[in-house]
């Protein structure tokens, strides 16, 4: 059997992760960014503007198997939405028509920002999608271009990625920025890892020619309370200091269920923000 072929668009810091584990399993990975002395070893580098409508020079000229889109705007104001996840890949979708490129299927990289619900519901791919802010709103056109296009695709929704790189909460607990406890604002997270774990695991599935639903929800195993996982944190850093002026502001309060990609056969590598943090701090 061939290797299948993947083209990475946005081969970032998820993307790069993807890439290293789809190597290990003998893929042909092509890795589309701005910057490709940036890509991991292995990775055919192709040298990209996504906000350009020409096709770039370095377009692979095989056949491609996957196309996984997995892009993180640069600009987060709306025009920067626009251009990262609308155009870029309505950029990469005529690309792929313009060299006759029919990849067996999309996987389109969403956010849990599409969902409106904020009273501390639960949220499965089932349910309602009415997102309120403008990253919601574009993230969900650019999710509806993906599933129009002329091959099959799949959404994958991450939700609060955290890992290497992404410490922001850890550092505002050792400010002291304290939260509130009513109401609890429940909030959702994913390691960086187990984010390039799903992924991995969609794409491998596919290959091997199981059956994908449209959408996933990739998320740990359980959402928590956003000041539970604050005080955790003071205890796991042994921070005793609380700032009278600074507070961590959050909006939106619900859970996401991540059972339909277990049911798939899908596990995460640190199944709550405990485990996740402590082997990411214990760096």
């Amino acid at each position: 059997m061939t290797s299948p072929t993947v083209l990475i668009a946005g081969c970032g810091d998820i993307g790069s992760r993807v890439a290293r584990r789809l190597l290990a399993l003998n893929w042909r990975v092509h890795g589309l960014r701005r910057h490709i002395e940036q890509l991991p070893t292995g990775v055919l580098g192709v040298a990209a503007d996504l906000h350009q409508a020409q096709c770039p020079a370095a377009w692979p000229q095989e056949p491609l198997d996957y196309l996984l889109y997995c892009v993180a705007a640069t600009q987060h104001d709306e025009q920067g939405y626009q251009a990262a996840y609308v155009d870029g890949l309505r950029h990469v979708l005529d690309w792929l028509a313009d060299n006759r490129q029919a990849p067996r299927r999309i996987v389109f990289v969403s956010s849990s920002s599409v969902y409106g619900q904020s009273e501390g519901e639960w949220v499965d791919e089932t349910s309602t999608v009415a997102p309120i802010g403008f990253s919601g709103k574009l993230m969900r056109k650019a999710e509806q271009l993906a599933l129009g296009a002329p091959v099959p695709a799949t959404i994958v929704r991450l939700t609060g990625i955290y890992g290497p790189g992404r410490e922001r909460l850890a550092g505002q607990v050792r400010e002291g920025y304290q939260v509130a406890s009513q109401p609890p604002l429940y909030g959702n997270r994913i390691h960086a890892d187990d984010a390039a774990g799903l992924l991995t695991f969609l794409l491998e599935a596919d290959a091997r020619g199981v059956g994908l639903d449209e959408c996933y929800i990739g998320v740990d195993d359980a959402p928590a309370p956003l000041h539970e996982v604050v005080d955790w944190l003071r205890t796991y850093l042994g921070v005793t200091q609380r700032s009278q002026t600074q507070s961590i502001r959050r909006t939106g309060s619900k859970r996401c269920s991540n059972a339909r990609a277990r049911a798939l056969g899908w596990t995460p590598q640190y199944p709550t923000y405990r485990e996740g943090y402590a082997a990411l701090l214990s760096r």
